[in-house]
């Protein structure tokens, strides 16, 4: 019975790491759809999606029948109700690429961003992917070392978004007021995303130490 009980909390694990995966990849695949006005790409986000939603109900699922059948304590209770508020940030973030994905279906076939903009969301989008990935190694290994350092990439990423607004709210900005918008809500896609990465980091540290990071 106890290898089973474990064996359930690794589960829980996995699930939330596989998330992880699939939110990197919608966002790995939105910005280039974004960036290449790439329609077939977009609706590719937006179709695989689903997978995402389904991974956080069955993890929920895990999560509800161990508190349930297993009462757990301590640790192992951080662990399940962790799993709980995380999946919920990782399907966000699945959601926030889907939200890039939209803009770029939206404007095909023109561009979404001025040229003067893009490489701004080509870093944030690498900034992001990364975010995704080391947030599946910090849920694989539980290392709080590595869930440090995801704040120092959010801070990248928050440097990056208000770089950002610096060249959009210059007097020379020569876009247009639709253009401004676009650039302003894709720019808080990213900076959201990235939030998300570090709370799921968080909690982490919250299982390993019993306290959520200031």
């Amino acid at each position: 019975m106890r290898q089973a009980y474990h064996e359930e909390l690794e589960q829980l694990a996995e699930q939330q790491c596989r998330m992880c995966e699939l939110v990197g990849t919608a966002m790995r695949q939105a910005t280039e759809a974004l960036l290449e006005a790439d329609l077939a790409l977009a609706e590719q986000v937006i179709s695989e999606d689903s997978r995402i939603d389904e991974l956080r109900i069955a993890t929920d699922e895990r999560a509800f029948a161990v508190l349930a059948l297993q009462a757990p304590v301590a640790g192992d209770l951080r662990t399940v109700v962790s799993a709980i508020q995380a999946s919920a940030d990782i399907e966000r973030m699945g959601g926030l690429a889907v939200h890039v994905a939209q803009a770029a279906r939206r404007r095909h076939p023109q561009h979404v961003l001025p040229e003067q903009v893009q490489p701004y969301f080509f870093e944030m989008g690498t900034v992001a992917v990364q975010l995704a990935a080391d947030a599946a190694q910090v849920v694989r290994s539980r290392d709080v070392g590595l869930a440090a350092k995801l704040e120092l990439d959010d801070d990248a990423m928050d440097d990056l978004h208000k770089h950002l607004f610096t060249v959009l709210m210059a007097r020379d900005w020569p876009h247009g007021v639709a253009a401004a918008v676009d650039v302003a809500l894709l720019g808080r896609f990213y900076e959201r995303f990235a939030d998300h990465a570090v709370a799921l980091a968080r909690q982490v540290v919250f299982i390993v130490t019993g306290q959520l990071p200031s």
